[in-house]
């Protein structure tokens, strides 16, 4: 028998509007349940007005109740529910929901659809999904696919380029003064410190006895940078925001930088480096993992003056390789004085998954295994390159993941 929604608390009938809401339309067939028109006086509960629960319903229900995603009749609805998300839901939730519709729903293809990737909110998860399915990807929509990757990849690089180029730089100037006294060149911070005991009280004025100089030119690929990249399925997020730090440092003089990607087999995108979003339409996310054979060609073609190297492995270390073969070499590495980094994923958030075993191996060798963020491998990088502890930094980071 159903429940009158006039006997009903205000609490007790909003309550039973969220209620009828997730269950979607199926509720009602029950009996128990009011219409959703019966429940619309708590609209506002939801942060909706009564002239849009329906949408707002249909919206859901288009993922999670019995509609079925694949069915012709479906096709149209895409653009309109897409839209309905945007007004609905936060983007936190609206990428959840985007995310349960093509698991669940095989969503997959239609979202790749002309009229459709519009719609679409533009993150890192979008275009590991285009990317990964981009063989889906009907012809008259490729050229949208691609402009969506390059919008969120020039969007990444736009908000780390700077922090990169200021880590890297400020890490790599020379302690010794130029014999060039020229304007553009003047160690401010320095002249000052050293000229404190010259401040006029009176005057109020600094009177210095010396001034101090950057050098002129700083001395190209001063630090080899090689980043090793799993591109199995479950590091595709990783693959992204690699292609990108890969780039900035291949933008600047002072680094020679180097990228390889692998599963099975092994790619150099070394000459790509230029155009992130070229060397993600050349990646072939998915497959097996060999981290071994990676490294060995890495270490072959990369590896060249191993004292100025940093050598970064990206991988969740699930070896489907030689284990033994793949740490020995990671030792060859480490005793040739290599600046040797794991990186289990390569993230803006979430606890990575990988092979514990074989990550207390390469730690007892003295490579530090860790999840990492873009913004944190900047202060890693330049961490690295100054020859500093990276300890207190990891110490730090874990203690404010379990703090």
């Amino acid at each position: 028998m159903s429940v009158d929604p006039k006997d009903l608390s205000e609490k007790d009938r909003d309550a039973l509007l969220r209620w009828r809401l997730a269950l979607g339309p199926a509720a009602e067939k029950t009996g128990a349940c009011p219409s959703l028109h019966g429940l619309a006086g708590g609209a506002g509960a939801v942060g909706v007005g009564e002239g849009d629960l329906e949408e707002l319903d249909d919206a859901l229900s288009f993922v999670y109740g019995e509609k079925s995603a694949n069915s012709a009749g479906s096709r149209p609805y895409i653009p309109k529910w897409l839209g309905a998300l945007r007004s609905f839901f936060r983007d936190d939730v609206i990428a959840l929901v985007q995310k349960d519709a093509i698991e669940k729903k095989g969503l997959t293809q239609l979202l790749f659809e002309p009229e459709t990737l519009p719609f679409l909110d533009k993150n890192v998860e979008l275009v590991t999904t285009l990317v990964s399915a981009r063989g889906l990807i009907p012809d008259q929509a490729k050229d949208i696919a691609r402009q969506i990757v390059r919008e969120v990849v020039d969007d990444l690089r736009k908000k780390l380029e700077s922090s990169v180029r200021t880590a890297v730089f400020g890490a790599l100037k020379r302690n010794s003064t130029s014999p060039l006294p020229i304007a553009r060149n003047m160690d401010w911070k320095r002249t000052i410190r050293q000229n404190l005991k010259g401040w006029d009280a009176e005057r109020k004025r600094l009177i210095p006895e010396r001034f101090y100089f950057w050098p002129n030119q700083r001395r190209h690929h001063e630090w080899d940078v090689t980043l090793v990249v799993d591109q199995s399925g479950s590091m595709a997020e990783s693959v992204v925001y690699s292609s990108v730090m890969a780039a900035i440092f291949a933008s600047l003089d002072v680094l020679r930088t180097s990228l390889v990607l692998f599963d099975t087999e092994v790619v150099d995108m070394t000459p790509m480096l230029a155009d992130p979003v070229e060397v993600l339409f050349t990646a072939q996310l998915g497959g097996g993992t060999d981290i071994n054979r990676a490294v060995a060609y890495a270490q072959a073609n990369h590896v060249q003056r191993p004292e100025k190297t940093l050598f970064i492995l990206i991988t969740d270390l699930y070896e489907g390789g030689n284990a033994e073969e793949l740490v020995a070499r990671l030792r060859q590495l480490v005793d040739s004085r290599a600046k040797v980094l794991c990186l289990l994923a390569l993230s803006d958030g979430g606890k990575p998954s990988y092979d514990h075993a074989m990550a207390e191996q390469l730690t007892a060798l003295g490579i530090p295994c860790f999840g990492c963020t873009p913004r944190k491998l900047v202060d890693v990088v330049e961490r690295v390159m100054r020859n500093q502890d990276l300890g207190p930094l990891l110490a730090a980071d874990k203690e404010a993941r379990h703090g």
